[in-house]
């Protein structure tokens, strides 16, 4: 079983001149990416909440949550961003994967495009 890691872009919301490339390691069962604090701040980027997070083993950690813009592939989305501290692992999580139009295929370990899909109410007008 291998690990599949990809090259994101990481660009500050407010100032699409300021970004940074980063290889993350893609974790389709995180729900949030996570990114080196100090990467984020050579960005401008800061947080606007603390959460706390169970880590795989079941601990809980509490850490900044910011939002960034994310690239991969030509695909930007805006996403919600752990300000990562040194021992945590750089990921790309399930919501940033979706927010793109990606999922990892798990027998290829390779991103696949998906449809994204919006739910749309008709209303009856008779």
């Amino acid at each position: 079983m291998g690990f599949t890691y990809v090259e994101i872009t990481v660009y500050n919301p407010a100032d699409l001149t300021s970004w940074r490339k980063i290889e993350l390691l893609v974790d389709s069962g995180a729900l949030f990416t996570a990114i080196p604090r100090g990467l984020l701040e050579e960005l401008g980027l800061t947080p606007v909440a603390r959460r706390r997070l169970k880590v795989f083993g079941g601990d809980i950690i509490e850490r900044d949550i910011g939002g960034a813009v994310v690239e991969h592939e030509g695909k930007r989305a805006v996403v919600p961003i752990i300000f990562g501290d040194a021992e945590d692992i750089p990921v790309l999580g399930a919501t940033a994967l979706e927010s793109l139009g990606y999922q990892l295929d798990p027998v290829t370990k390779e991103l696949k495009p998906i449809e994204l899909l919006m739910l749309m109410i008709q209303e009856n007008r008779g």
